[in-house]
């Protein structure tokens, strides 16, 4: 006999991951947009008129995001001004392939695009940079710069805020992450729904901060949402991917793992005695930083100058700041910087 939904008569058509509920997909549809629409109503501060970006890369994070944030704008009447904006990070057979699906989401959800690329940011794309640093720590960089891009980009769309497509998954998996690392200051802000980089930055808010990953798969899958999914060619190696791992097994002990872990995250408190970096503006770019120059600062003089492996890591992010700049963040002399043991650098970084 055929399992019938659990909310209303007509047979079920999946279990939700989340809940473990049977569902039909009309129910599930309800269900998963209710639940959004919830998170946004109670912890994300719209205001009416308020101009939005999607950060939008054509995955299905980003896809089900840009499709729901527009159905629940119609549907709510949040009066929200909404558009796409999308990085190109310069990677062959990757992006300029998901950027074609992010053009045809253009068409289909009647939103503006605005492409924004790192050759036209910082004069490199991951494949240079890749041919420079390798596979092993590639990620760093476009961590770095994709963050910053995002922020420049809605910069110069003059929007009010950034929605981005970040899941319960990756919340989780940052936690671990910032645990495993010891990383105190990140991990206390890395559950926060909505984050800005401080006066005058641009909020960033995460709608799909309580949604599973494989809810938003079944959702797409469902309503046929045209989204690209292939795994970034230089991401094989990167740190998430084991606490992602990490994440999997534990989810499939139980179910409820992910947003335990969320929770815990929230939860968690800090001794008085920790002291958090005070934000400021990179002297060199005017990018808000907790240090007289930016990471991405460091990482592009590293870059042009042929030194990129030296801004990689803590340890060595000092040693490239004392090479490249003098103590006041001015860069210096190309000869001065090729004699590293003759100059000493008065920040600490």
């Amino acid at each position: 006999m055929p399992l019938k939904c659990a909310l209303c008569e007509r047979n079920a058509t999946l279990k939700r991951p989340k809940t473990g509920e049977a569902l039909c997909k009309e129910c599930f549809f309800v269900a998963f947009e209710s639940e959004v629409h919830d998170t946004i109503r109670k912890e994300i501060n719209f205001r009416r008129g308020e101009s939005v970006a999607v950060a939008a890369s054509g995955g299905k994070d980003s896809t089900v995001l840009a499709y729901i944030m527009k159905l629940l704008n119609e549907r709510h009447d949040y009066g929200l001004n909404l558009m796409l904006l999308s990085i190109d990070e310069g990677i062959t057979g990757y992006r300029d392939d998901s950027l074609e699906t992010v053009k045809r989401n253009e068409v289909q959800y009647g939103l503006p695009l605005r492409v924004v690329s790192y050759k036209e940011l910082y004069g490199w794309t991951m494949d240079e940079i890749v041919q420079q640093i390798g596979l092993k720590n590639n990620c760093t960089f476009c961590g770095v710069f994709r963050r910053q891009a995002l922020d420049r980009g809605a910069a110069m769309e003059k929007v009010d805020r950034i929605v981005t497509g970040h899941n319960a998954d990756d919340i989780a998996e940052t936690v671990l992450m910032n645990i495993l690392r010891g990383d105190i200051a990140r991990l206390q802000r890395c559950t926060a729904i909505t984050t800005s980089g401080g006066d005058g930055g641009i909020p960033r808010s995460k709608p799909f901060k309580y949604t599973y990953e494989k809810e938003i798969v079944m959702y797409a899958y469902f309503k046929k949402l045209d989204y690209f999914s292939t795994e970034c060619i230089y991401s094989p190696n990167a740190y998430r991917g084991h606490a992602r791992t990490f994440l999997k097994d534990l989810e499939s002990i139980r179910s409820t793992a992910i947003i335990d872990i969320i929770h815990s995250g929230e939860r968690l408190s800090f001794r008085e005695t920790v002291k958090f970096p005070k934000l400021g503006t990179c002297s060199q770019c005017g990018y808000i930083s907790s240090q007289p120059l930016c990471k991405a600062c460091i990482l592009l003089e590293g870059l042009n100058k042929g030194l990129p492996r030296l801004a990689v890591g803590k340890t060595h992010t000092a040693k490239v700041r004392s090479q490249l700049f003098d103590g006041k963040g001015k860069e210096k002399d190309k000869c001065d910087a090729e004699k590293p043991d003759k100059v000493k650098s008065s920040l600490d970084f």
